[in-house]
């Protein structure tokens, strides 16, 4: 290869510096670049630009099989619960008041801004060349891989973010492909209703909300007909995983023995949503009967309040189980209270008790301040095992999937009028950023354990080498790798996961404090530095060790999960973003990030 002489090389990097001086003067100046001199009109470019010009038209085509005109044994009810008739009542605000921003903080955060979408644009690139069409990326390899019922979930969890970035071309582009999807086939015999629920109906959904095209909504319908079918069961529970083809028929369906509780809890909020934005009820029908179940066993369950991980639709039991976690199989049952609250503008009163009663129980039985060395005043969530006897024997072991729950509550205190509850959900951002900041990788693990404080809400809780050091000989994960206050990591891997970002998000917008900003930027630069691979980021194997350059791919899993598009990198985006885009008295997010529009 023939290399340019110096002084060339010298003359193209002064070109290069000239050009980006131009450029950045450009975007911190300019509201179509989404320059901070007018948050209005940063708004009103991200939000109303439409089709772009060199699109060809989108065109609508129908499934294979009309899911609307499928047969059922049971659907639809002989009463259908209607939607709150009275309108969205005046709920408390929930974002913060920002008020004018300075140029030197603008610049920062705008850099911060376009860092995050760079990494957006070239992983998408990757992904459009690699694995088009195919459910996710896999970014060593240059592969793709379908798992969700090869529905291409990356592209439909990505629609809204690039609605948000500005990226019309390429939003247009994915738009033409998704109206063609098919959801008379899948890839799968059986169909997962949870994660069909969340990505790919939410995903229209919110598409649909920011972008308004009528194709998005003529899928969400054909989707949400579909995922209707999984409640034609005796008593309008939904099966955990529908079985496809024998579905089309009305028969097949048989609901689980047990199911973990986050699975059925978590799908009101789409199903709310749609019927909202079609007129038919029969959506909202079906998620208001489950969610009255859990609301009349919520405080009949081993810890009144909460419920355990695993529940029986088939029994209509689920209250009967041991095992509690606000973590992994159970978080988004409790995510989705406060937030049906929000979406329903408190049009239906129990999700307000529901939340009141859940956050009452939680702080009791599962928050914990850890010991530390400085002394920071954070709190963690851990989880609890009841005995036959009543016994609740607590356990400080948390994992990345529970660091919603500090935007959950704070969200819950917010629409509640409880500031003591935003500032517990602000202790518990803290609390997952810490477990960020503190690991030498600079990103948390997916499991770990600490040493809680006694009681394990102490105001003061000082450090106390004896009890850490008691606390590392009952834990065979121990490792001399791990930092001073933790006792284990027992799943060392970070799977890109959003819950901590997320939470550091709606922290900042319900607060202003920038100190979530600066957070979230350390967090950002170590995940994108540590989880860098060829054609995208990957799934990080080992986050407590430390890896130079030449181990670090062989320490990266070849998988890119669709939530890195559709959460993660939207978090971290809207974080650096004016806060009115997606103004959080606006919108509220599913937990796959997809923003619904609140009633007005």
């Amino acid at each position: 290869m023939l290399l340019a002489p110096r002084r060339y090389v010298r003359s193209i990097l002064g070109g290069l510096v000239i050009f980006g001086l131009l450029y950045w003067g450009l975007l911190v100046t300019s509201p179509a670049l989404g320059g901070a001199t007018s948050h209005q009109a940063s708004l009103e470019y991200f939000m109303n630009v439409e089709q772009h010009p060199d699109a060809s038209p989108v065109i609508f085509k129908p499934s294979s099989f009309d899911w609307g005109q499928a047969p059922h044994r049971h659907l639809p009810p002989d009463n259908v619960t209607p939607l709150p008739a009275d309108k969205a009542r005046a709920l408390p605000r929930v974002q913060h008041v920002f008020g004018p921003e300075s140029p030197a903080a603008a610049r920062v955060r705008e850099k911060r801004r376009l860092a995050v979408s760079r990494v957006f644009q070239d992983d998408w690139a990757s992904y459009r060349k690699f694995a088009w069409k195919m459910d996710a990326l896999n970014p060593k390899s240059g592969t793709g891989k379908s798992q969700f019922s090869g529905w291409m979930a990356t592209l439909v969890d990505g629609l809204d973010t690039l609605w948000m970035l500005g990226l019309r071309k390429e939003f247009d582009e994915a738009l033409a492909v998704v109206a063609e999807l098919d959801f008379g086939r899948s890839t799968d015999p059986r169909v997962n209703v949870f994660e069909t629920t969340i990505r790919y109906l939410g995903g229209f959904l919110a598409a649909y909300d920011l972008s308004k095209r009528e194709v998005l909504l003529k899928k969400a319908v054909e989707l949400g007909d579909m995922l209707y079918s999984a409640f034609d069961t005796e008593h309008y529970l939904p099966v955990d995983f529908m079985q496809f083809e024998t579905a089309k028929r009305g028969v097949g369906l048989e609901v689980e023995s047990w199911v973990v509780s986050a699975s059925p809890g978590t799908l009101s909020l789409e199903m709310t949503r749609l019927s909202q934005l079609t007129g038919d009820p029969k959506y909202y029908d079906v998620t208001n009967r489950l969610m009255e179940l859990f609301r009349d066993q919520q405080n009949a369950t081993r810890i009144p309040g909460l419920w355990p991980v695993w529940i029986s639709m088939a029994n209509r039991d689920t209250k009967s189980r041991e095992d509690f976690t606000l973590g992994g199989s159970a978080d988004s049952l409790y995510e989705y209270l406060p937030k049906m609250h929000a979406l329903l503008g408190g049009g239906n009163p129990m999700y307000a008790d529901m939340t009141r009663q859940f956050l009452d129980a939680a702080t009791k039985e599962l928050f914990f301040r850890p010991m530390l060395p400085g002394g920071e005043d954070i709190l963690i969530s851990g989880a609890a095992k009841v005995s036959d006897a009543g016994r609740v024997a607590f356990d400080p072991e948390s994992e990345h999937l529970t660091c919603f729950i500090g935007g959950a509550v704070a969200l819950a205190g917010k629409l509640l009028a409880s500031p003591a509850d935003v500032a517990v959900g602000a202790k518990l951002a803290r609390g997952c950023a810490y477990a960020y900041h503190a690991f030498a990788s600079g990103v948390m693990p997916e499991r770990y354990n600490m040493v809680p404080c006694e009681p394990r809400l102490a105001d003061a809780c000082p450090w106390d080498e004896k009890r850490w050091e008691e606390g590392i000989k009952v834990r065979r994960e121990y490792k001399e790798t791990l930092p001073r206050g933790f006792t284990t990591a027992k799943d060392p891997r970070y799977l890109l996961r959003p819950e901590a970002i997320e939470s550091l998000f709606l922290l900042y917008r319900m607060t202003g404090d920038v100190e979530y900003q600066e957070s979230a930027w350390r967090m950002f630069e170590a995940v994108e530095r540590h989880s860098r691979t060829t054609h995208g980021h990957a799934a990080i194997l080992d986050v407590v060790g430390v890896y130079d350059e030449a181990s670090r791919q062989k320490n990266l899993e070849d998988y890119m999960e669709s939530f890195w598009f559709g959460e993660t990198l939207k978090y971290f985006y809207l974080i650096f973003s004016p806060p009115d885009l997606i103004n959080l008295d606006h919108y509220v997010f599913n937990t796959e990030a997809h923003p619904f529009k609140r009633p007005v």
